[in-house]
């Protein structure tokens, strides 16, 4: 092949090698080099590649059913799916909405969100607030509820004036040193209850948050309380919260949603990556009794859809990784694998000179690369840091996520890692090790 005509996410230089296989946490190239996907793609391949259970199911669909429209049809794999994920009303979520892929379910829960107000007589709710530093999809509607000012910039005058920002729950950057834990927590509170007055209370349709912040700033957990505070204030002013769990789900910090290690439960929430384990495209907007009802009391549907919606081959592969996680107990494995992988990443870059914070949650785990670690000086923009680790760990075998403008969308490198739920200890050896080695050599000649 000497020119591929598929628009690569680069335009310049050589295509990415082609993948041909994969088998357990490793995907094979085409030149016969073994790279081990420590993050899971973009956190995405929670059972890794080729698990036999997942790839029957899908096999045994494609034969008995591809495609039906649902505006004809429902399929025996959406409807076990949604009842295996809401048939017990996990924090009163009690319906699902499946789409495909994660931009598709925030879109889907702001619009979900706009006509639950207009069908109860509250058509003044037209804002949304969200964070800064934040990322909800790519999509236009999710672009302009996040907060990632990098992927933003270019659409800015395309992006509406109904989402606003307030300061992200992120405190290795964002807390004073003066604060104590609980003051940053009541700060971040009273910011979002200022932009609720600011706006109008009866104006505000929801508050928008990823519970452990992915991509854009690299695994950031919330300050203890958060949550409880922000679920108080929309409960007080009527407004919904919407939780973004797209990267952080679905078992990847140690329980199915992350919200369950808050103590509360969102009015809607987005599920995607982890929902399927890349094994089809897949996402889902799960929401409240309270919500659907309202609709069909009202119009009596959701004024909504896609094509792809429920697509019987995608669901069929989602139930066969939700029934893996559940019959092998990863989520426990989980826990277990994730306080393995942060003890390592503690004992080789703890005292990195170079590595400013370690942090994450279960198989979720950010580090931060600072060119001082006193002063949390990030290294300068132009150096790309994250790129050259990225391409040093490559040379390796290890795939990882390291992003740039951590920090403010220009300023900050970090480097995410959300291996699969089955990875080994001694698969995370080599992760530690291999990382540690790509970092050094990314470091040298800028650190001389």
């Amino acid at each position: 092949m000497t020119r591929s005509r598929v628009i690569h996410r680069t335009l310049r230089g050589a295509p990415p090698p082609i993948a041909i296989a994969g088998h357990g946490v490793w995907l094979t190239a085409a030149d016969g080099r073994e790279v081990l996907d420590a993050s899971g793609g973009a956190a995405v391949s929670c059972l890794g590649h080729q698990h036999k259970r997942v790839v029957e199911a899908i096999q045994r669909q494609v034969g008995t059913l591809a495609y039906a429209h649902t505006s004809f049809f429902s399929s025996t794999p959406a409807e076990e799916l949604a009842e295996m994920l809401v048939g017990h009303e996990p924090g009163g979520l009690a319906y699902a909405y499946f789409v495909s892929g994660g931009s598709e379910a925030i879109e889907a829960s702001l619009k979900m969100a706009r006509q639950y107000f207009v069908e109860t007589g509250q058509p003044s709710r037209t804002h949304f607030i969200a964070r800064r530093q934040s990322y909800h999809g790519n999509t236009l509607g999710a672009l302009a509820l996040g907060g990632n000012e990098y992927r933003r910039a270019p659409y800015a005058p395309l992006l509406s004036n109904a989402f606003s920002h307030v300061s992200p729950a992120f405190a290795y950057r964002e807390q004073r040193t003066d604060e104590t834990e609980a003051d940053f927590t009541a700060r971040l509170a009273a910011e979002l209850e200022a932009e609720f007055q600011r706006l109008g209370p009866d104006t505000v349709a929801a508050f928008v948050a990823e519970p452990v912040v992915g991509a854009t700033a690299g695994c950031v957990p919330p300050p203890a309380g958060y949550f409880r505070a922000v679920r108080d204030i929309c409960d007080r002013h009527g407004a919904l919260l919407i939780l973004d769990e797209v990267m952080c789900g679905m078992g990847r910090t140690g329980t199915l949603h992350a919200w369950e290690q808050e103590g509360i439960s969102p009015d809607l929430q987005a599920i995607a990556k982890g929902l399927g384990g890349g094994y089809q495209p897949i996402g889902a907007l799960l929401a409240s009794a309270r919500i659907v009802d309202a609709l069909r009391d009202g119009s009596g549907a959701f004024q909504h859809g896609h094509t792809y919606l429920a697509h019987p081959v995608a669901c069929a592969a989602a139930l066969a990784v939700q029934q893996v996680i559940r019959d092998d107990g990863l989520l426990a494995r989980v826990r277990q694998q994730g306080d393995l992988l942060d003890q390592r990443l503690t004992e080789r870059f703890g005292n990195h000179p170079h590595i400013g914070d370690i942090r994450g949650r279960g198989l979720f785990r950010g580090m931060e690369l600072v060119a001082d670690r006193a002063s949390k000086q990030p290294f300068d923009p132009a150096l790309k840091l994250h790129a050259r680790v990225k391409q040093a760990a490559f040379d390796r075998g290890l795939g990882c996520y390291p992003s740039g403008g951590t920090i403010d969308g220009v300023r900050g490198d970090h480097i995410l890692l959300a291996p699969p739920y089955i990875v080994s200890d001694d698969e995370i050896d080599i992760i530690v090790t291999r990382l540690g080695a790509a970092i050094d050599d990314a470091l040298t000649g800028i650190t001389a």
